[in-house]
């Protein structure tokens, strides 16, 4: 566990997790701010946040894996795909990057055109229990989405995951606007509300729903419809952030037989 959290990239991936959170919730919310002389249509927010996180998981995939949603982080963990440390770290650092890209734009918006910085909350009197339920299933969509275009099992083309990723966003955006504004994500509501300090009292369904939604669609794919041929022992040092796949020790020891046959012709010469 210490040897992850020591290496320079777990620390790499950490700080990508911060600036692609910051990133994403700039841009989000920056689309859907009140421009006296053009107010955003739902069409934009929706493409905005979908070209985001697209453009953000093609850049910084490869680094963090880019989850950019603590959602989606713990519901990874839940899968057995990452380990605890590492799910807090991203978590911790996705609020705060959360934070920081909304404070930005806070800080670059003119006072006419803040508003209330797209700050979720209920719309079209929607109940607490609606609200709960739809976040649920727009996160669900989002989650089996990612799961699935980034499964490295999976042979059949799986096309372009920044793409596949990006749309979901979009399509949860079209419709869950008109009930919560759509969070889908507990760092992108945190962000805004912190900065406007406004703690609505449905605050909490932008935790519960996105979260209990991740989670479903993690037990239904890594458990359900494409489950892990892994020990109990192995799940553990997932946990741990000790495992390491069966090739890596191949490879390991391929490498120790070649520095072995080098040394042994060295040893002759």
């Amino acid at each position: 566990m210490r040897k992850e959290v020591c290496s320079l990239a777990f620390l790499r991936a950490v700080f990508s997790e911060f600036l692609a959170t910051a990133i994403f919730v700039f841009f989000g919310l920056g689309s859907a701010l009140k421009w006296p002389s053009a107010l955003p249509s739902i069409l934009q927010i929706s493409l905005a946040f979908g070209l985001a996180i697209g453009t953000l998981v093609q850049a910084l995939g490869p680094v963090s894996g880019a989850h950019v949603n603590p959602a989606i982080s713990i519901a990874l963990l839940l899968g057995n795909q990452i380990s605890l440390l590492r799910a807090l770290f991203y978590v911790a650092a996705q609020l705060v990057g959360a934070i920081v890209g909304a404070g930005i734009l806070y800080g670059v918006t003119p006072v006419n055109a803040r508003g209330n910085l797209a700050v979720n909350s209920l719309n079209n009197n929607t109940s607490l229990g609606q609200a709960v339920v739809v976040e649920m299933i727009l996160t669900f969509q989002l989650a089996l989405c990612i799961f699935s275009s980034t499964d490295s099992r999976r042979s059949a083309p799986l096309g372009s995951p920044a793409l596949s990723i990006g749309l979901s966003v979009t399509l949860g955006h079209l419709v869950g606007i008109y009930f919560t504004g759509c969070s889908m994500n507990p760092a992108r509501s945190l962000g805004p509300a912190v900065i406007m300090k406004r703690f609505s009292t449905a605050h909490w369904v932008f935790w519960v729903g996105p979260i209990v939604g991740a989670a479903l669609a993690a037990l239904f794919y890594f458990y359900l419809l494409f489950p892990n041929s892994l020990s109990l022992e192995d799940r553990v040092a997932i946990v741990k952030g000790s495992y390491e796949p069966e090739e890596d020790w191949e490879e390991q020891r391929e490498d120790q037989r070649e520095e072995r046959k080098k040394t042994m012709e060295l040893t002759c010469q």
